[in-house]
């Protein structure tokens, strides 16, 4: 996902703007944080359960098939007219269900498919999981942030200590996020990192001036 000229960029930018704070700055870039499984079988049943009904409404009867397109009048009685068509209607979304759940489940397909509220949600959680997998969230002085990505989700987020939060707000912050994703937008993410790393570290500068060696978090940068 990233060259590694890339990584070193990022990975530079982190350790200038380290330099200048008692504050941690860890960047995470991710392909895709989630399979998504469930897109896939929402809308196959979404269309086994509509396209039938549809399809009736439009004069198309499903019982024909089971017939060979004699139609209702040559079943024997109808009990077994009501039988074959019954079994139609379920074969019929029984098929609609299997290739939907084919199609959609092409990653390209799927992704399009996948509501932003869900794709927003999965990269929240993952990067507040990855915000204490990393130890920013047990920096004695609170003033971690983690800068996060998922490329293929084209989301990003911004986790940062409760401390940042009290002395810092919002706006740069924000700033950082539209950094981050003009980045990602453009395919660029590396140089969306460093510019978000760089309004991290003037704003972490600003409040939280270095106060000795920092804990030893590799480079700052890793992949998924």
């Amino acid at each position: 996902m990233l060259k590694p000229q890339d990584h070193q960029r990022i990975a530079k930018a982190v350790a200038v703007a380290e330099a200048k704070t008692s504050g941690e700055i860890f960047c995470i870039v991710a392909g895709e944080v989630s399979k998504y499984r469930e897109v896939p079988l929402a809308y196959a049943a979404a269309v086994a359960l509509i396209a039938p009904p549809a399809a009736l409404l439009l004069g198309l009867h499903p019982w024909t098939l089971s017939t060979l397109g004699n139609g209702w009048a040559s079943a024997p009685d109808l009990g077994q007219a009501v039988s074959q068509a019954l079994g139609a209607y379920a074969a019929l979304q029984a098929i609609l269900f299997a290739i939907t759940a084919f199609i959609v489940a092409i990653p390209p397909i799927r992704r399009a498919l996948t509501p932003r509220f869900l794709k927003l949600h999965r990269v929240k959680r993952t990067a507040y999981a990855h915000f204490a997998s990393t130890g920013l969230s047990h920096v004695e002085t609170r003033t971690g942030v983690l800068i996060f990505a998922s490329l293929d989700d084209k989301q990003v987020e911004l986790v940062a200590d409760e401390a940042i939060h009290r002395e810092v707000g919002d706006v740069a912050w924000d700033s950082a996020v539209a950094a981050l994703v003009k980045g990602v937008k453009s395919r660029d993410p590396a140089s969306g990192f460093v510019n978000a790393v760089e309004i991290c570290g003037a704003a972490l500068a600003e409040h939280f001036p270095p106060a000795g060696p920092h804990p030893d978090h590799g480079d700052g940068v890793v992949e998924l």
